[in-house]
């Protein structure tokens, strides 16, 4: 079953993702507008939408989240795979996003701090940056 849903969530997530399934939900939602007199903006009308754009939204939230687990996975065995073959990289980073949040704000910080200590210059041009807006 996983590797069905799998497939199937990739395709939808994919196609979701498309100008043209936007242009399609819009389309959807312009003739069921055109629609109300038709059906005399009754009850039934209404429910038709709500009921469809519900469901659909229910079900779009699981593919999606799908499709974002998937790539994170990806991206994170990308990130692993940098730092394992880099030879100054610190091999002791590969897994951290299995620690807990206070773990990995921790570590966060003390990354930034050893950067500020080694470029001050960065966090000034930064400051720069921002100051901008």
């Amino acid at each position: 079953m996983g590797s069905v849903f799998e497939r199937f969530a990739q395709a939808v997530a994919g196609w979701a993702g498309r100008p043209a399934a936007f242009a399609i939900a819009f389309l959807v939602v312009v003739g069921w507008g055109l629609s109300g007199p038709i059906f005399k903006w009754s009850d039934t009308w209404q429910l038709v939408i709500n009921t469809g754009t519900t469901i659909v939204t229910f079900l779009m939230v699981f593919l999606i989240q799908n499709a974002q687990n998937r790539d994170a996975a990806a991206i994170q065995a990308k990130l692993d795979e940098l730092i394992r073959a880099i030879d100054n990289g610190r091999n002791e980073f590969i897994g951290i996003e299995h620690l807990g949040e206070k773990e990995l704000v921790a570590i966060r910080d003390r990354l930034e701090r050893e950067c500020g200590r080694e470029m001050p210059e960065r966090h000034q041009g930064i400051g720069r940056l921002l100051g901008r807006r």
